[in-house]
């Protein structure tokens, strides 16, 4: 009870004294599912409700002791007293008894082997015990409204203790995982800069049981590290930081201690997250049209107070399609106006996009280092500095158990892809080893005059000083198609 805070909250906190003595003494233990079918009051609390359950109650015992009674007074042996909601209580004979059967018995129903009779007696008793029955069901929903009405009256009490007791208990989970979990106070401040030291995953950290979780710093600010590339392999642990990163933040934010060794947040006013792939069949979206909407959503209304979190953009698409559209989201994040230039963690497998460190001051490129070892691939988990230009897909794909002849044709065909040694039609060399293409028949006739050649045609019409570093390299690609197709012919 140290702080202003707790005081308050345990002052919100009231023990209901009166609402515990009214419901105590009023309602069942355990009542029924429907307020309509009685049993929800208890016994003693209320006089006019007790008398009608007495009624009832002894019914059984009056029927009982009419039922001996008469059969002493008839000499039946066999006559007994009976219910059925047709006709209500009746006293039934068989017919062998038949003519002992007194004058005052009055017929209701014949049977094949009994008659069945009514008595002025048993008719009173029937409208007193059914209508006790009624009455009670009737009165215990009146005073089960009566008591909720009386509760109804001190909402606004428990309301008020909800909220404390709410908020305390969040913070008592909070406290207990700082506590067993060596999470750390971060100092929260008004400035721009994000600095994490040995950050962990809040989560995934108590869930890993094969491996140690690796912890992983962090640095953002808007002035030099705006922008960071993170490449690396799958299953590395990319997208585990991206999201370690910006629950630490929000974890900070919203008053709690954080998992690492030590951490400094700038107040941010939002996060932003483009991660995972998802479509919305209903509206008629793609997983790529979803994903541009968000990442639009995300350039439209980020400051240079958020967080941005970008996994893979452009994956939805074709590679020279997704890598413009990466490349130019990476542009547009660091050259807006000091206003809108959001701190940003950009996961990516387009490695190309590590050479807009060269041109872009606050963009800077780190890696998810691994290590090969007899053909084989370790993940470190830890986040260092500098680009990486290899995927590793092939390792994945074999730790996946993808069969051995799939993994040794995909080395083959991506050795040729490396060295960009494709074919007029855009297919691996080694291809034509196991798919037969036919090659068009050109025409061998000479020409007496050298024709112009294409290439350098194409060369002569272009302004280098108008080209992207983007489209220098598309374009680049484009010529070295051309001229490998024109070397094939």
């Amino acid at each position: 009870l140290g702080t202003a805070m707790l005081r308050g909250l345990f002052l919100e906190i009231e023990a209901f004294p009166d609402l515990f003595e009214l419901l105590d003494s009023s309602i069942v233990e355990d009542p029924p599912f429907s307020l309509r079918e009685g049993g929800i009051i208890k016994a003693g609390y209320d006089e006019e409700l007790d008398a009608l359950r007495t009624v009832s109650k002894e019914g059984r015992t009056w029927i009982l002791k009419l039922e001996e009674e008469e059969r002493r007074k008839t000499g039946i042996p066999s006559l007994k007293v009976r219910y059925n909601q047709v006709f209500g209580y009746y006293i039934e004979v068989t017919k062998s008894y038949f003519h002992l059967v007194p004058d005052r018995y009055m017929r209701k129903q014949t049977l094949v082997n009994a008659e069945r009779f009514i008595t002025p007696e048993l008719k009173e008793f029937e409208e007193k015990v059914l209508g006790a029955q009624e009455k009670i069901c009737q009165l215990e929903y009146q005073i089960f409204e009566r008591i909720r009405r009386q509760v109804a009256e001190a909402t606004p009490r428990l309301q008020r203790t909800a909220w404390a007791v709410a908020n305390l208990d969040v913070l008592c989970a909070l406290a207990e995982a700082a506590d067993r979990y060596d999470y750390v106070r971060p100092e929260i401040d008004e400035g721009d800069a994000v600095i994490i030291r040995d950050g962990r995953h809040p989560v995934l950290e108590q869930m890993t049981l094969e491996e140690r979780f690796v912890p992983n710093d962090a640095e953002l600010d808007t002035k030099e590290k705006q922008i960071v590339i993170l490449t690396g392999p799958n299953m590395a642990g990319k997208s585990t930081y991206l999201r370690q990163v910006a629950l630490i933040i929000l974890m900070a934010q919203s008053g709690s201690f954080v998992p690492a060794r030590e951490a400094r947040i700038g107040l941010v006013d939002r996060i932003f997250t483009r991660i995972g792939a998802s479509d919305n069949i209903a509206m008629g979206r793609s997983t790529f049209m979803v994903e541009m909407m968000e990442t639009a959503r995300i350039l439209s209304q980020a400051t240079s107070k958020s967080l941005v979190v970008l996994d893979e953009i452009g994956r939805g698409t074709s590679t020279f399609d997704g890598l413009s559209i990466a490349w130019a989201v990476v542009e547009y994040l660091h050259d807006n106006p000091p206003s809108r230039r959001p701190k940003t963690l950009f996961a990516t497998h387009y490695h190309e996009l590590t050479e807009l460190a060269l041109t872009k001051e606050r963009v800077k490129n780190y890696n998810v280092a691994v290590r090969e070892w007899g053909g084989e691939i370790i993940f470190l988990r830890k986040i260092v500095e500098g680009g990486t230009n290899r995927s590793y897909g092939i390792q994945v794909a074999r730790l996946a158990g993808l069969p051995d002849p799939v993994i040794e044709r995909a080395k083959e065909i991506l050795s040729n892809l490396e060295r960009s040694e494709l074919d007029a039609r855009g297919l691996p060399r080694l291809a034509k080893t196991t798919r037969s293409i036919a090659k068009p028949v050109e025409s061998l006739q000479l020409s007496l005059f050298s024709r112009p050649d294409p290439l350098r045609s194409e060369l002569k019409r272009l302004k280098i000083e108008q080209l992207t570093p983007l489209d220098a390299l598309n374009i680049l690609n484009e010529l070295k198609k051309k001229a490998e197709s024109v070397g094939e012919s």
